[in-house]
């Protein structure tokens, strides 16, 4: 360097100014930059603090041009030390001890200007490299060691919104070795689970993999083979009581042949299902004789707990629908949506219906057998299926060894696997209207109610019939040319309807949920609307009882009375030409040309966004401006 130094440059202040526009003003010894001063280079960065002999040595700030800035020590014009590094672009602060430019040791780090994200620990030549904690912008937390920025050795991780917790060994970031995985269940309204369930054992690339133990929230454990996070080996499963089961697992199965052979000589336990309770079937057992009655538990629990994984699926997805997350994922399954598993797996096809498989369940109270809001944890589904799969094939299957086993066996082959999860009906069929559709399920169970407390004589349950649920619509004035009552009746009976069986489609007697009565209202909002639009403003309000002369129901003083009269023959007579060439059927073909019509041409997002917008309109305008408007 060159420079061209004042009259004191010898000694005390000066100024000098370098090729390319560098410049420095400050202290000067012997003709060096020596003492405090500020060093501009010509690109914009500028160091002010101590020189040594033409060098930044001991304290200083250097400032870059965009803003960015370091303050601490130097060491040969590179930080040294202790110092603390802010950067503007990113908010990114460090303050710690460097090494030749670089973090290097104890030190720690902000990457947010909240200061919510951070690291504080050790550090290698600009890497987390050692032991330290790092928060992350979600609040999950590791403490422990690192290698190469990446959680290395032996370490704890808290994922907080997950409420999980793993600690143990760490390679290259993922779970490698031997660790504990810990799942904090919290309790919240509904919430089933109490406790929390444990794994302790061998990871591979972050899952469970090798040998460990599972410890289920309920006391149960498992101790075996782990693969790809399931139980997959030889393994021993022992339940809270102490039996124990012990034999091969294939992808969280046992695999055995017990159904085919003899009873396994230990016997099983539910707990692995649902911890805190057992199968509740002692109705079924009360008519198997005596000696039989543990064999035949023993083998259907068995079933139960082969099909565990598929059990516990089919539970978490019905239990979600309509239902904003819990934060442990736990809310508990509802009568309402146990109602529309059954009815995707075609269970009512079956010659049994809704209500009566509620009247399976004898645990319920009165008031609790038919409300859709009835909680149901995963071993009272389990429960309901084995009545129900008993109830259906108990002539089918009882030449068969183990009735009970044989009899859910079949019904999960036949019935539950195929259909599960493929959702029908109108109120969690469309997804984009379930929010606005369930707004009004608390006000028309309150109708549903009061209407069969009218209807049903005392002491006798509470349920509404389709003869009912014509008549109320009747009496509500909501008859007329566009939803005469067989149009009614069509719709009513069109899921409930067995296409193998006709005769179903006559049966006015047949008593029906909550969950149809609603799709019901939902069927009636499409046509009402539809009726709104066609009609001239001024015509557009609900049909008055004068339209009720062009209704073809059956007259009667007294609801209750009705019976098979020749007016009802009429009815039914009715129906059945009405099954040939229904208006319902015109609505389904309809409907049908309009999803074909979708289908070749695709809406665009903001057209798609409308249509869902008219259709939240409709519900609302149905209930409101319809049907409630009646009561």
């Amino acid at each position: 360097m060159r420079g061209r130094p004042g009259k004191d440059s010898v000694m005390g202040n000066g100024v000098a100014c370098f090729e390319g526009g560098h410049m420095y003003k400050g202290m000067f010894a012997k003709g060096l930059m020596d003492g405090p001063g500020v060093f501009t280079w010509a690109g914009g960065l500028k160091y002010e603090g101590e020189f040594v002999c033409n060098k930044p040595m001991g304290q200083g700030t250097y400032t870059w041009p965009d803003g960015g800035s370091y303050k601490g020590e130097v060491y040969d014009g590179v930080r040294h030390g202790t110092g603390t590094y802010e950067c503007a672009k990113s908010a990114v602060t460090y303050t710690g001890q460097w090494d030749q430019g670089k973090r290097h040791g104890k030190g720690e780090v902000f990457y947010d200007q909240s200061k919510t994200s951070w690291y504080n620990g050790d550090w290698v030549k600009n890497s987390r490299e050692g032991f330290g904690v790092r928060c992350y912008p979600s609040g999950d937390i590791y403490s422990g060691e690192w290698r190469n920025n990446l959680r290395h050795g032996q370490g704890t991780m808290r994922w907080l919104q997950l409420g999980q917790e793993y600690s143990g060994m760490w390679q290259d970031g993922v779970q490698q070795g031997r660790g504990t995985h810990i799942w904090m269940l919290r309790r919240t309204d509904g919430s089933q689970y109490a406790q929390n369930n444990r794994y302790t054992g061998d990871f591979v690339q972050g899952q469970r993999h090798g040998r460990g133990t599972f410890f289920y929230a309920g006391g149960a454990f498992y101790e075996g083979e782990m693969k790809n996070d399931k139980k997959h080996g030889k393994g021993k499963f022992t339940s809270k009581d102490g039996r124990v089961f012990e034999g091969e697992f294939v992808d969280d199965q046992m695999i055995t042949n017990e159904l085919k052979g003899a009873l396994p000589p230990t016997g099983l336990d539910p707990s692995v299902l649902v911890a805190e309770m057992a199968l509740n079937i002692e109705s079924l057992l009360n008519d198997i004789p005596e000696k039989k009655r543990d064999t035949e538990r023993m083998q259907v629990e068995f079933v139960v707990l082969r099909q565990d994984a598929e059990l516990r699926s089919i539970y978490s997805f019905y239990r979600s629908l309509g239902q904003s997350s819990s934060p442990d994922e736990s809310f508990l399954l509802c009568r309402l949506q146990l109602w529309r598993l059954l009815k995707d797996c075609n269970i009512h096809h079956h010659g049994i219906s809704l209500t009566e498989i509620d009247n399976l369940m004898k645990e319920d109270s009165p008031a609790q057998i038919h409300s859709p809001y009835t909680p149901m944890s995963l071993t009272r589904l389990l429960s309901c299926l084995v009545l129900v799969a008993h109830h259906i094939y108990n002539k089918d299957m009882e030449s068969q060894k183990y009735l009970l086993a044989s009899c859910f066996s079949k019904l999960m082959t036949d019935d539950i696997l195929p259909n599960a999860k493929n959702v029908k009906g109108l109120l969690f069929g469309r997804p984009h209207l379930s929010a606005a559709s369930l707004n009004y399920t608390s006000r028309c169970w309150d109708v549903y109610q009061a209407h069969c407390r009218v209807q049903a004589p005392p002491r006798v349950d509470q349920t509404m019939t389709c003869r009912h649920l014509l008549w109320m619509f009747k009496d509500l004035g909501l008859l007329g040319i566009h939803l005469t009552p067989v149009r009614l009746l069509d719709i009513i009976m069109a899921e409930s309807q067995n296409p193998s069986c006709l005769s179903s489609y006559l049966n006015l007697e047949l008593q029906i949920t909550f969950l149809e009565f609603f799709e019901v209202l939902l069927s009636i909002a499409d046509i009402k609307c539809l009726w709104f639009s066609e009609k001239p403003p001024e015509e557009s309000s609900p049909p008055s009882r004068a339209d009720e002369e062009t209704s073809d129901l059956p007259e009667a003083e007294d609801s209750e009375k009705i019976g098979p009269t020749s007016s009802s023959a009429h009815l039914k007579e009715d129906s059945i030409k009405a099954a040939e060439s229904s208006p319902a059927q015109d609505v389904i073909e309809s409907q049908q040309d309009v999803k074909t019509k979708v289908c070749e041409e695709p809406q665009s997002p903001v057209h798609r966004e409308d249509e869902m917008e008219t259709n939240d309109q409709t519900i609302h305008q149905f209930f409101q401006t319809v049907f409630l408007s009646c009561i």
